[in-house]
């Protein structure tokens, strides 16, 4: 009778144990389960800074020849940019002026008076061609006023021109000095656009090289020892793009402000041979 309650005590201590240990569950505080939650997750952001510390130590650890593209493609970039933000200014400027420069040609009644204003608009390319034909008429003009005797005199007033042909030819000329000017270091941006992404192809194929190298060194061709040279060669790649895709689109938008002032330019040089026509002739 002893031996079967002491059996049955036993028996209801353990039953009673887990219950317990529960209890004891519930007792933790709440704010300490967070504070585990919140330790489990990763931090916001934490992501994108690994991201760029990770590309700050590649370069710093790439190669000499590595730094060395990576150097080039910068200073092709550089050098790319500093030219499209002065074209830029440079194209602005000489719209502004090349408008101001119609309306004075356009509203004055002697070509004196467009000479006057033409230093002070020295960025349009129209004042170029402009004084090129009034100096050509000019000198046609001087030579016709030296009386000729062998020749009957011509009505007072009128002074003729010789060639109409030799005006074109001066206004020709002087168009295309002004194109010149204007398509200055204009083709470094096509170079640029050409040459950075082979530049960049160079140095990925040089890490990778430097991948295989190291994994004949270590036998293995586990992740970790194909990752970083892979990694540092596709930012030789990427530089060669973020060098040749800025550089190929102001290069095509540049070559078409060229042609707007071009066709300016040939606007212009009828407008001046037609005046001079039915004045002169």
């Amino acid at each position: 009778m002893c031996r079967a309650t002491l059996a049955e005590l036993a028996l209801s201590q353990r039953r009673t144990k887990p219950s317990h240990l529960s209890e004891g569950l519930l007792h933790i505080p709440v704010f300490a389960l967070a504070q585990l939650a919140q330790a489990a997750q990763p931090e916001a952001g934490s992501g994108e800074l690994s991201t760029n510390t990770d590309i700050v130590r590649l370069v710093s650890d790439a190669s000499y020849l590595s730094l060395a593209v990576l150097c080039i493609l910068l200073i092709f970039s550089a050098i790319g940019w500093g030219i499209t933000l002065y074209k830029m200014f440079a194209f602005r400027r000489a719209a502004r002026q090349t408008s101001t420069f119609l309306d004075v040609f356009r509203k004055s009644s002697k070509f004196s008076e467009v000479q006057a204003v033409c230093p002070s608009l020295p960025e349009s390319p129209l004042v170029g061609l402009f004084q090129s034909g009034y100096a050509e008429l000019n000198a046609q003009l001087r030579q016709a006023s030296v009386a000729d005797p062998l020749k009957p005199s011509t009505p007072a007033g009128r002074p003729t021109l010789k060639s109409l042909e030799s005006v074109d030819r001066a206004l020709l000329r002087a168009s295309t000095v002004e194109l010149t000017k204007l398509e200055r270091h204009v083709p470094f941006l096509a170079t640029t656009a050409s040459i950075t992404p082979f530049i960049g192809l160079f140095g990925t194929v040089w890490g990778i090289m430097g991948s295989f190298t190291s994994i004949g060194a270590a036998g293995s061709a586990g992740l970790a020892v194909v990752a970083p040279g892979i990694a540092e060669a596709l930012i030789a790649t990427a530089a060669g793009l973020f060098a040749a895709i800025p550089a190929v689109y102001f290069y095509n938008h540049f070559t078409q402000r060229v042609k707007e002032f071009a066709a300016h330019m040939d606007d212009f040089s009828l407008e001046f041979l037609n005046i001079c026509e039915r004045n002169f002739t």
